[in-house]
C-alpha cells in the first residue's frame, strides 16, 4: 500500500437545484469552486455539465460547447489539474457524453460499468421517483471505451454493486481494458450501502495492483467509509455532488470545505496528499 493519495473533487453532480444548494453551474462558478478545491488539495475535478439557461441550472447538459467552456475555465483556474468527465445516461443513447469527451479531451472519463435498478423509497412507503433502470450493457461500455482510446482518455469504472466490481475484472480478462481503475460508489439506496464492513471486502474482487477510490454518498455515515478507504490504500473523493455535510455534521459552504476535511482525514491516516503533477504520474 502506498502512503500517497490522490484527492478528487466532485464539483456539482446532477439535478441538485442551485437555488437551494451550493452547487456551481456556470463556467465562472465551476472554475471558482474548482479553485477552492484545488487550493485545499484536490488534483482531479469530476465534472457534470449543467444547462446554462436561466432557471434551468438543475438540469444536465450534453452540449459540447458547454463542456469545452467549463473545461477550459477549470483548467485555466487550476494549473495542471486532471479533468474527469461524467458520462452517465439512463438509457442506451450516450451520443451526448461521447461528443463531450471528443470535444473536451478529458484525462479521465467515468465509465458506468453495469446496469442498476435505480430506486429510492420515501419514509411513507412510496417511491421517491418512478423506478428506473440505469442501463449500461456491455456494448454501451465498449462504445465508450473506444472513444476513450481515440482521445487518450483513461476510463474510471464506476461500480454500484459487487457484481459490477467483478464484471470490471472480466472486462480486463477479455481485453476491453488493460488495467482498470475502480470507483466504488456507495450510498445509492439500491446499490452498495455506505458501510465500512462491506468496503473492507471489496478490494479482493479487484484486479491485483489496481488503482481504486470510493465515492460515498450521504451524510454523517460517509466519513467512516472515507477513513476506511484511506486505511485500505484507496484514493479519496468528495464534493457537493456526494454530500453537503462535514464530519461534525455541519453543513458545508461548498467544495473547498469538503476537500479540506478529506485532506485532514487522509493525513490523520498517515497518507500523503499528492500534487497534480504527481497525481498524473499515478493516475495516467
Amino acid at each position: 500500500m502506498s502512503d500517497e493519495v490522490v484527492i478528487t473533487c466532485a464539483l456539482t453532480g446532477v439535478l441538485t437545484n442551485p437555488s437551494q444548494h451550493p452547487v456551481p453551474v456556470t463556467a465562472t462558478e465551476m472554475a471558482a469552486s474548482a479553485r477552492e478545491a484545488y487550493d485545499a488539495g484536490a488534483s482531479v475535478m469530476h465534472i457534470h455539465f449543467r444547462a446554462q439557461e436561466p432557471g434551468r441550472g438543475h438540469l444536465p447538459s450534453w452540449d459540447p460547447e458547454v463542456a469545452t467552456e467549463i473545461a477550459g475555465a477549470v483548467r485555466a483556474a487550476c494549473p495542471g489539474v486532471i479533468l474527469n468527465f461524467t458520462t452517465g445516461t439512463i438509457g442506451r443513447d450516450q451520443s451526448g457524453p461521447l461528443a463531450c469527451i471528443r470535444a473536451g479531451c478529458p484525462e479521465i472519463a467515468a465509465c458506468n460499468a453495469g446496469s442498476l435498478n435505480y430506486l429510492k423509497v420515501r419514509s411513507g412507503g412510496t417511491w421517491a421517483w418512478p423506478p428506473m433502470l440505469f442501463e449500461n450493457p456491455v456494448d454501451k461500455i465498449e462504445e465508450l471505451l473506444q472513444v476513450c482510446r481515440e482521445t487518450g482518455t483513461r476510463p474510471e469504472f464506476e461500480c454500484f454493486d459487487t457484481g459490477i466490481v467483478r464484471s470490471v475484472s472480466m472486462f480486463a480478462e477479455v481485453g476491453l481494458v488493460e488495467q482498470p481503475n475502480y470507483n466504488l460508489v456507495m450510498g445509492v439506496a439500491s446499490g452498495m450501502p455506505a458501510d465500512t464492513g462491506m468496503l473492507a471486502l471489496l478490494p479482493k474482487y479487484m484486479r491485483p495492483g489496481a488503482l481504486w477510490q470510493s465515492t460515498v454518498i450521504g451524510r454523517g455515515e460517509i466519513w467512516p467509509v472515507h477513513r476506511k478507504t484511506a486505511e485500505l490504500g484507496g484514493h479519496l473523493r468528495s464534493g457537493v455532488e456526494d454530500t453537503f455535510y462535514l464530519p461534525g455534521g455541519e453543513r458545508a459552504s461548498g467544495n473547498g470545505q469538503l476537500i479540506e476535511a478529506l485532506v485532514q482525514l487522509a493525513e490523520d491516516c498517515g497518507r500523503k496528499v499528492v500534487s497534480p503533477q504527481r497525481a498524473r504520474e499515478i493516475f495516467l
